[in-house]
C-alpha cells in the first residue's frame, strides 16, 4: 500500500499540475501555485514528528489531501493577481493588491479547514488512532503551508511573472494597431 499511496501522490501532483497549467495557459503560474506543495508536506511530517506519531497509511491519506489544500491558496492568489494584470497593472501593483485583498479568504479557508479537523484530533474510541493521524496532518499542514504561503507565493510571482504575459496581452495589441491604423 505504501507504494500505490507514492504513485497516488506522485500522480495527483502531476494532474493538478497539468489542470493549472491549461486553466492559467501557462507553466510559470502553476509552478508558482505548486510551490505551496512541498510547504504542506513539511508541515504534515512536522506535526507527525512533534506528535510522535508514524508515517502510515492513515497519514499518507492526509498528506495526499494536503496537495489539493495547499495548492487552494496559491490559485487564490495567483488568478487575483492575474486579473489585476489584465487590467493593466504592473507585476508588483498586481501582486501586493492581489495579497492584500486575499488574505482574509486565505486565512478564512485554511482556519476552517484545521478546526475542521480538530474533531480527528479529540476522537476517542476505535479507530482514534488513526483519526489522530490524519487530524494532526491536515491541521499541522495547512497551518505551516498558509503562514508560509502568504510569504512565498507573492515573492515567487513577481519574480516569475515577469516571464509571462497577460491573458489579454494579443487582444490589447490588436486593439493598438487598429487605433493606429485608424489615426
Amino acid at each position: 500500500s505504501t507504494g500505490s499511496v507514492l504513485f497516488m501522490f506522485l500522480l495527483g501532483i502531476v494532474v493538478i499540475f497539468l489542470v493549472l497549467a491549461a486553466l492559467f495557459e501557462s507553466y510559470v503560474n502553476p509552478l508558482v501555485i505548486m510551490l505551496t506543495v512541498p510547504l504542506a508536506i513539511a508541515g504534515g511530517l512536522l506535526g507527525l514528528y512533534l506528535t510522535d506519531s508514524s508515517l502510515n497509511l492513515y497519514s499518507q491519506i492526509g498528506l495526499v489531501m494536503l496537495v489539493g489544500l495547499a495548492a487552494k491558496n496559491g490559485i487564490l492568489i495567483v488568478e487575483f493577481a492575474n486579473q489585476l494584470r489584465n487590467q493593466g497593472k504592473s507585476v508588483s501593483e498586481a501582486i501586493l493588491e492581489s495579497a492584500r485583498t486575499r488574505l482574509r479568504p486565505v486565512l478564512m479557508t485554511s482556519v476552517s479547514t484545521a478546526i475542521g479537523a480538530v474533531p480527528l484530533v479529540l476522537a476517542s474510541g476505535a479507530g482514534a488512532e488513526s483519526r489522530f493521524t490524519i487530524g494532526i496532518v491536515i491541521i499541522s499542514g495547512v497551518v505551516l503551508s498558509t503562514v508560509l504561503t502568504l510569504f512565498l507565493v507573492p515573492l515567487t510571482y513577481s519574480f516569475l511573472a515577469t516571464y509571462t504575459s497577460t491573458s489579454n496581452r494579443i487582444d490589447r495589441e490588436i486593439e493598438t494597431l487598429e487605433h493606429d491604423r485608424v489615426n
